[in-house]
């Protein structure tokens, strides 16, 4: 959609216009939707949905607020990314801690989506062994990203799970390209030495006590 054109159905959503809402959803449901798989694999198709569903109406109410210095798909990403870490949150605590939640990296793309939507870290999974170690890869990133926090967890989200640009990154965290492209370097420094640390951890506790 071009930039023009978004601003009018905006414009139009904020007068009350129900077909321009029809239109957003239309456009961006299925985007914002990949985009929440491939944050968690281990959601259902349901968690997905309810996700998107409360992700679309917080952005019916607050769309007064969006600044426009971004487009909308990635102002709706950064929504449902905040949606589905809420959603884990909650679901871990009713779970009272147990297990850890995994980042699809080889979640499907749909007919017409966009083959480099992905964190390319692991290969085509053909067998039931290539499977599981694509899940440990995962699992392992998943908790990766979690121990680096905020802002690098967001940034890398954004760009890899997001597919956003760095001129788009940084209109939406208020960053200077050159900026979101600097920090982006470091996280992904700061994401390769704590996958490597965890990797060292994983090999030293299945060696086995003489």
């Amino acid at each position: 959609m071009e930039s023009a054109d978004e601003k009018k159905i905006i414009e139009r959503c904020c007068e009350g216009d129900q077909s321009a809402w029809d239109i957003v959803f239309d456009t961006h449901y299925d985007p914002v939707s990949r985009y929440v798989f491939q944050m968690a694999s281990d959601l259902s198709q349901e968690d997905v949905e309810e996700i998107c569903q409360e992700a679309f109406l917080s952005a019916v109410r607050n769309l007064s607020r969006f600044s426009g210095k971004c487009r909308l798909q990635t102002w709706l990403f950064q929504i449902a990314a905040n949606k589905a870490r809420d959603y884990r949150e909650k679901r871990q605590a009713a779970k009272r801690g147990g297990g850890s939640v995994s980042i699809s990296l080889d979640a499907p793309v749909e007919e017409g989506g966009d083959p480099h939507r992905h964190l390319e870290l692991a290969g085509n999974v053909k067998s039931p062994a290539e499977t599981m170690m694509a899940d440990e890869r995962a699992l392992l990133i998943r908790e990766a990203l979690d121990r680096l926090g905020e802002p690098c967890r967001e940034i890398i989200e954004l760009k890899f799970f997001g597919d956003m640009s760095s001129d788009e990154i940084g209109n939406l965290l208020n960053l200077n390209p050159k900026t979101v492209s600097s920090r982006l370097s470091r996280c992904m420094e700061k994401l390769g030495a704590v996958l490597k640390g965890q990797f060292h951890r994983e090999n030293d506790s299945k060696i086995p006590v003489q």
